[in-house]
């Protein structure tokens, strides 16, 4: 919301009058996912499609939640006014598809769909920008194809026993069959628009160009956060190979008060059963603690022993070891504050809270969600009374301090 009056537009009409509310929430859940997005899971400004047309990852993400809008307004509320009126769902049913043909021949059937440029021509007007006022052809047509999942080709996948991911209806929730695009209103009306986005890119997307640039930015970001709060950084450091092996390239280190902290950065997306929670794991975040085991030995090992490290981080060579942490930084929040190989796990939302120093944004000072009276739900203090320093921040994270109250 702070970043939706800043933008300006919450003193802006959005769309005609009648629709500016609506138009207005879809704005800022779009703006949300945004957010979501680039802060934590590296994505730039631009997604590319699989035909590698880029589109404006604000307009793909708007473009979903004003489907989400459309089939809520004038399929899901208008199917159970008539519902409540009738008693009768088959009836309702009925009604809906009827006033549709009959005001404007508009298809109000459970099952929507449409030709590929009718598709695109209805979205334009969805794509319209200071420098597109009539809105962009080019663009629509993009972000028909990133949220499209063409079923042709899956069927020809499943036929065939081949591997591959396989969209779920809410992550690309445009069906292509042939020639025709399909829709399914009651799907696209109730779905989490963030989940989809994340994991279209994420997981589906793993494939994707800019998928090793998005883990790099996110290392990028949080060394340029740990910086603005005084610790000095070094990004992919590689470790000398050693008696062991190679420990492999250290996502990042950082140092403060003369404590170090290693991080391993794992980014993926949002699971959607707890089977695929407890593969994450048992397979990933297991890997990960043997990972930081190793890195956390490099660097305490080159610290001793070499000056160029030490020098990079601010460290006096020749000094006494410091202080060495290891944590485990996931996109995802499975196995929070778990440990693996004896180290923390935590996910990058968590560590930016505590770094930017953003609990009082989580807390309800009107007691809608918990029905508790306001008094009860004060902002909660700073999570740095006395200032901030390295041993207070790692006693915030190991303590979960950002959820105190929460």
């Amino acid at each position: 919301m702070e970043s939706f009056v800043d933008s300006g537009m919450a003193t802006q009409r959005i769309g005609s009058a009648e629709n500016h509310e609506l138009n207005q929430l879809a704005y800022i859940k779009a703006l949300r996912t945004q957010l979501q997005l680039t802060d934590v899971y590296g994505v730039s400004d631009t997604v590319t499609t699989k035909a590698g047309d880029t589109v404006p990852l604000f307009q793909a993400l708007l473009s979903l939640e004003l489907m989400n809008v459309f089939f809520q307004r004038d399929f899901l509320e208008t199917y159970v006014n008539h519902l409540r009126s009738t008693g009768n769902w088959a009836m309702a049913l009925g009604m809906l598809a009827f006033n549709g043909l009959r005001d404007g021949s508009q298809n109000r059937f459970p099952l929507t769909w449409s030709s590929r440029d009718d598709k695109i021509a209805n979205m334009v007007g969805w794509t319209v920008a200071p420098e597109h006022p009539q809105g962009n052809p080019r663009h629509a047509a993009a972000i028909v194809d990133f949220w499209t999942s063409d079923w042709s080709k899956l069927a020809t996948q499943l036929r065939a026993g081949a591997t591959g991911l396989k969209p779920d209806l809410f992550e690309r929730p445009i069906l292509k069959m042939g020639q025709t695009l399909l829709q399914l209103p009651w799907v696209v009306g109730l779905q989490n628009n963030s989940t989809a986005a994340i994991n279209n890119l994420r997981r589906l997307g793993q494939r994707r160009g800019e998928f090793r640039a998005e883990t790099q930015r996110i290392e990028t970001q949080l060394g340029a956060m740990l910086e603005q709060r005084g610790f000095r950084v070094a990004l992919n450091w590689h470790p000398p190979v050693g008696l062991d092996g190679n420990a492999g390239e250290v996502d990042v280190i950082c140092a403060r008060d003369g404590t170090v902290l290693v991080l391993e950065v794992k980014s993926t997306y949002l699971r959607r059963s707890q089977q695929d929670a407890w593969q994450h794991e048992t397979t990933t975040l297991r890997k990960a603690g043997q990972q930081i085991r190793r890195k956390v030995a490099a660097v305490q090992l080159a610290l001793t022993n070499e000056a160029e490290l030490a020098q990079r981080l601010g460290l006096e060579v020749g000094a006494p070891a410091p202080a060495i942490y290891g944590w485990i930084v996931d996109t995802s929040i499975e196995c929070d504050h778990q440990r693996f190989g004896g180290f923390l796990k935590i996910s990058v939302e968590e560590l930016l809270i505590a770094l930017r120093d953003d609990r009082h944004l989580l807390h309800d000072p009107s007691g809608m969600f918990t029905q508790a009276v306001p008094a009860a739900h004060a902002e909660p203090q700073g999570l740095y009374p006395q200032g901030f320093s390295a041993g207070r921040l790692i006693e915030v994270v190991e303590t979960r301090a950002v959820w105190d109250g929460v």
